[in-house]
């Protein structure tokens, strides 16, 4: 049942206002949950979204009609508007499938019914929302800067011009691209001569076909939506719902784009990207838009959205794909991990590079805490510190990545002054002095919908904590540094205000954002809708980049995802980590092992959906705890997942039995060529694996923390000599209890205000 709760404002702070709708949602490619109604004869789904996320007025939907039912009999209705002629009759599936158009914003009502039968009619409730959204991310960034008229093609071309409305819309068009025999994109102007230097492509069901896309731009949720995939247009005809190309393997790549920094209060001049040559080149469609690059926004939950309104848009097209595969790196990680969490359905499974489970605080946390603890060995230290002291209290394999740019100066992605985008003006800025009203460029103020306002200064409360974190912990149990060096860093240390700037004092974070934090599932829960997907988690080795650069990347957050998959859900058995050196570059599709990794998850989700045909289980089928009914008591087993007449089964376990088997964990060597090492990935310093790409620690790791990194704000206990090696000083012992005054975290319990996501598909 969909409980709605109305939003009231209380004390200027804005409440979330969330739709429960329990984790039946988990494993739906298109119909999910209530997205249909059934009656005794007929059954209707929607396909192209959720029925109540439908926006832009249209809606694929779908009529199941039993058999012994003419079909010519049925007649379907949209608010008593009969859209039978806009439907078409699919034998095999015995459905009537077409585009619903011309849905009022709001309420709308789908029936269906057959003639002479009173007791055939079937409803479905629709809720329609703007193209431009929002529907489920809360009230819009304002101001918002357009950039259709920056915003490149694939051959460096800027077509699209100004925009045609304040939402920074732009008419939908349709262009073609060919690949080169010099591997260029260049633009196909004459669809029936085709030029001499077309290249082909061998689609992965081996169909040798003209390397041309076609390439549908468009604006949703105010983003700019592109997709591509493989036709050949002089000896196709046009694809739609009813029509595929030849090409198109059925599976679509939706592509995330990286970065943070600079990630607000603009629409963004390019997409994931949408013309990767392997990818294309294997028979996939690719989809993405400007608002699923994080450098453009830097909120998974308006890119969840973005996400639901760009796949709406392609299934309107060209129908629903079999499945859908999430695929990106760093940034585009952290989308991956939380629209499969927290909006199960939109993804059937992921591919996270060079990956954390969130930006603000699986990320954060870790350069907030290096950014400290370098401005005191720049300005505040009172005694001297060699490297590898400084190493041992910061954690990372080396130096460098402490004082590298992307940690040092990234940490700043929680001031609202140091990343605002070049095309924000500067008069529309935050300024403390000047304009204290302005733009706050931050990812706490990005994602104010979530965290609320604080009722005095209406600037975002902020889940940013320090307090009883005692740096350095580990090096000093390891004798690495003296008690005088733990005790002077953490007396000078300190925190950051709400500007982001250098206090003496610890940072303390507002309660009433951590409970959001948590409930919301900003900070990853792991137990949503990752437990039921396939992930491979491929990273390409950066920890040891000797000038830092890409060192924000470290290793350790594919074993913080991890942690948290065992945390929620018992095992990380649905979750397969691939591991190599950096040699094609962080996330590359040239690497074999990325592709692999491509081409597994398709095998994964395939045998993922063979299983469940097998078992009668379809995407409804599944309980709020995750589990199906098992209504048969044969015994079949079908590519690894057994039917064993059981009366309930995790969907969890299809999803790990259904694993590829020659899908293992491991390395490869850094040797040209590589050898793959098999070997489940843990952090023990024997494994061959670990001992190639070390897994180094984060500074809250060697303060006690979990791998996890799901602690946000610790709860405290009191001092426990016992903890310190030796015999402190009773100056020693002064001094430390001066720090840590209302006492040091207590690892081994929640954090405060830790608790489970609040349900999946929330609405604020």
């Amino acid at each position: 049942m969909t409980h709605r709760h109305r939003c009231s404002p209380a004390h200027h702070i804005l409440r979330m206002c969330i739709v429960a709708l329990g984790t039946a949602l988990a494993l739906g490619a298109a119909a999910i949950a209530d997205a249909r109604s059934t009656a005794a004869n007929l059954e209707i789904r929607t396909l192209s979204t959720r029925p109540d996320t439908v926006t832009g007025g249209n809606v694929l939907i779908e009529v199941a009609i039993p058999l012994r039912t003419p079909h010519a009999d049925v007649r379907v209705f949209a608010n008593e508007r009969n859209v039978t002629s806009a439907l078409r009759w699919d034998p095999d599936e015995r459905a009537l499938t077409g585009l619903v158009t011309g849905l009022r914003l709001g309420d709308n009502e789908i029936s269906a019914s057959v003639r002479g039968n009173r007791r055939s009619g079937a409803v479905l409730n629709i809720t329609n929302y703007p193209i431009t959204g929002p529907v489920f991310s809360g009230p819009h960034e304002s101001p918002f800067l357009c950039e259709t008229t920056t915003f490149s093609f694939p051959d460096g071309t800027r077509p699209l011009g100004a925009p045609i409305d304040a939402d920074c819309s732009i008419d939908t068009r349709v262009d073609y691209f060919y690949r080169s025999t010099a591997n260029t994109w260049k633009p196909l102007t004459d669809l029936n001569n085709y030029p001499d230097d077309l290249r082909t492509t061998t689609t992965n069901e081996g169909r040798t076909v003209p390397f041309i896309i076609r390439l549908q731009t468009g604006t949703t949720n105010r983003a700019i939506y592109q997709t591509t995939m493989l036709h050949d247009p002089k000896n196709e005809l046009t694809p739609n719902i009813f029509r595929r190309t030849r090409a198109w393997n059925g599976r679509l790549v939706f592509q995330f784009g990286g970065g943070c920094t600079g990630g607000w209060y603009r629409q963004g001049a390019s997409t994931g990207g949408v013309t990767d040559v392997v990818i294309l080149g294997r028979g996939y469609a690719m989809a993405s838009s400007s608002l699923n690059v994080f450098g453009n926004n830097c909120n998974d939950l308006l890119t969840s959205e973005a996400l639901m309104m760009t796949k709406e848009r392609f299934i309107e097209t060209y129908g629903a794909p079999d499945y859908t595969i999430g695929f990106g790196c760093s940034g585009g990680s952290y989308q991956q991990h939380q629209a499969a969490d927290n909006y199960p359905g939109l993804l059937d499974g992921i591919i996270p590079g060079c990956s954390f489970p969130e930006v603000n605080f699986g990320t954060l946390m870790s350069i907030t805490d290096s950014r400290l603890i370098k401005n005191y060995f720049d300005t505040a230290a009172a005694m001297s510190w060699t490297d590898p002291q400084k190493i041992a209290v910061v954690g990372f394999n080396n130096l460098a990545t402490m004082n590298a740019s992307t940690v040092h100066e990234g940490a700043l992605r929680m001031s609202p002054t140091q990343f605002c985008p070049a095309v924000l003006p500067v008069a529309l800025r935050y300024n403390a002095a000047t304009n204290p009203g302005g733009a706050r460029c931050d990812v706490f103020d990005h994602a104010v919908n979530v965290f609320g306002r604080d009722p005095v200064t209406h600037f975002a409360l902020r889940p940013l904590d320090n307090v009883g974190v005692q740096y350095g912990l580990g090096a000093l149990k390891a004798g690495a540094i003296s008690m005088d060096q733990f005790l002077d860093l953490n007396e000078k240390v300190g925190g950051y205000d709400v500007d982001g700037n250098y206090r003496t004092a610890r940072t303390v974070a507002d309660t009433i954002a951590l409970r959001a934090a948590y409930r919301s599932g900003r900070l990853t829960n792991a137990g949503g809708g990752l437990r039921d997907i396939p992930i491979i988690d491929y990273r390409a080795y950066a920890d040891d980049d000797p000038t830092g650069g890409n060192n924000i990347h470290l290793r350790y957050h594919s074993f913080s995802m991890r942690e948290r998959l065992k945390k929620a859900n018992g095992d990380a058995d649905n979750q397969v980590m691939l591991q190599e050196d950096l040699r094609y570059g962080l996330y590359s599709s040239t690497s074999p092992l990325l592709q692999f990794a491509l081409d597994k998850m398709d095998e994964w989700i395939a045998n993922i959906k063979m299983a469940k045909a097998a078992l009668g289980i379809d995407t409804l089928a599944a309980a709020s705890d995750g589990t199906v009914s098992d209504a048969a008591d044969a015994t079949s087993k079908v590519d690894g997942v057994a039917k064993r007449g059981r009366s309930s089964l995790r969907i969890h376990d299809i999803v790990v039995r259904a694993k590829p088997r020659d899908l293992l964990e491991g390395c490869n060597t850094r040797t040209t060529p590589p050898t793959f090492i098999v070997e489940e990935q843990t952090r023990k310093p024997t494994l061959e694996c670990e001992k190639l790409y070390p897994s180094s620690p984060p500074p809250r790791e060697v303060a006690g923390a979990n791998v996890a990194s799901d602690v946000i704000k610790c709860q405290l206990r009191a001092i426990r000599m016992t903890d310190y090696p030796g015999t402190p000083t009773a100056l020693q012992v002064s001094r430390l209890q001066s720090i840590f005054a209302t006492g040091v975290c207590d690892w081994s319990k929640p954090g405060v205000q830790q608790q489970p996501l609040d349900g999946v598909w929330q609405f604020f």
